[in-house]
């Protein structure tokens, strides 16, 4: 299972299996968001202990992720973030989507998004948050969570 730890609460991975589900709960993950658009996440990832939220989103520059849908994650991620447990993230690669959306709960957190962009380029390699399609919509979207 390809996955990196972000902060003490998140993670940022690409796609896991449904056969990673008890694994991924045994890292007190209980909330997985997946950004891939063609294909729903595994039951599994929707048994007890764990809850999947599906956020259809493609990476392609033309189709940027909307401002909304991170939103969106982010209200689904705070809760189970200030009740202890952690929140997985994940994308086709973890390199885009996913790395937008971890961004946005950092920035949800108090980051800025310098600081969310930077932090996760430091902590998971392949991450690009700084591709141009991606660093905009990261922006946006502290834009709009400052008002």
């Amino acid at each position: 299972m390809d996955r990196s730890l972000i902060t003490d609460y998140l993670y940022i991975g690409a796609k896991p299996k449904g056969v990673d589900a008890p694994a991924i709960s045994q890292l007190g993950v209980r909330l997985i968001i997946s950004m891939v658009a063609h294909r729903r996440p595994a039951a599994e990832f929707s048994e007890p202990p764990l809850t999947a939220l599906w956020l259809r989103t493609f990476d392609f520059f033309l189709l940027p992720i909307p401002v909304d849908v991170l939103e969106r994650g982010v209200r689904a991620a705070l809760p189970v973030i200030e009740g202890g447990h952690k929140v997985l993230t994940f994308c086709q690669a973890g390199r885009h989507r996913s790395v937008a959306m971890a961004a946005a709960i950092l920035i949800a957190k108090g980051y800025s998004a310098d600081e969310a962009m930077a932090m996760i380029a430091r902590r998971r390699s392949r991450a690009d948050p700084y591709a141009g399609h991606i660093e905009r919509q990261i922006r946006k979207f502290a834009t709009q969570w400052e008002r």
